[in-house]
């Protein structure tokens, strides 16, 4: 899946997140009815990001995520294509760089940190969104220090057809009239439940995942398969 399908350039799905940045995370939260808050904590288990480690947190968007990597002492960089995204983060929290957690601007395809740097790299409901997943995956590979770690959070199918149909009707219809009452940018919410849509499930991730040089691929699913936590390690150059 890449953006041209979707009828989005990577540059109109920046403008698309810096538009909704302000009531991002509140409506996230509405409509996964605190869900979100869930796969959140579990990403942050699977990481397990400690004292003395770098932590990638790729599509950080407003860095609510990022933080909480921080709790064991770990540092955090909350990288993003979203300018718009990363100032309402950085006022929210004083300034671009506080408490273990320092906003940068980068893109996916091309990451502006040098080979082997992090101890883990992660990346929550933002792979759907970058032009050539399996170049973002590369590059996630790239920047991480053999033996370093990498969890994917994203959303996902529900093994079950007969669900997964009615939770695509949910998708197509339900969460862009729920988004109208939040923000005038139903658009956003309309791409967001076509991308999911259209995105690769679990096994076919993982294969993915393993094409672009990560090993010890593996996978569990959160709230049914809403969300799926995928988790490799970067085994060797």
């Amino acid at each position: 899946m890449t953006h041209a399908e979707l009828d989005k350039s990577p540059e109109d799905v920046a403008a698309m997140f810096d538009d909704i940045a302000g009531r991002y995370d509140l409506v996230n939260d509405v409509l996964s009815l605190g869900q979100d808050r869930l796969w959140r904590r579990a990403t942050v288990k699977a990481v397990e990001a400690y004292s003395g480690e770098l932590v990638l947190d790729l599509a950080a968007g407003t860095g609510t995520s990022s933080e909480s990597f921080t709790s064991k002492g770990a540092r955090v960089i909350a990288c993003d294509f979203s300018q718009g995204m990363l100032q309402v983060g950085a006022e929210r929290r004083g300034g671009a760089s506080r408490g273990g957690v320092t906003f940068v601007a980068g893109d996916a395809l091309a990451l502006p940190f040098a080979d082997k740097t992090f101890d883990a790299v992660t990346i929550s409901f933002g792979l759907r969104n970058v032009n050539d997943m399996d170049q973002a995956l590369r590059e996630l590979h790239r920047v991480t220090k053999v033996g370093g770690r990498l969890v994917v959070c994203e959303f996902s199918h529900i093994p079950v057809e007969a669900l997964d149909t009615v939770y695509n009707g949910y998708l197509m219809a339900g969460l862009p009239k729920i988004a109208r009452l939040f923000t005038a940018n139903t658009g956003a919410y309309e791409y967001l439940s076509k991308s999911i849509m259209d995105w690769p499930d679990q096994p076919a991730l993982a294969s993915r995942l393993q094409q672009a040089g990560w090993s010890r691929v593996a996978w569990r699913n959160l709230t049914f398969g809403i969300v799926a936590l995928h988790r490799a390690v970067r085994s060797s150059d």
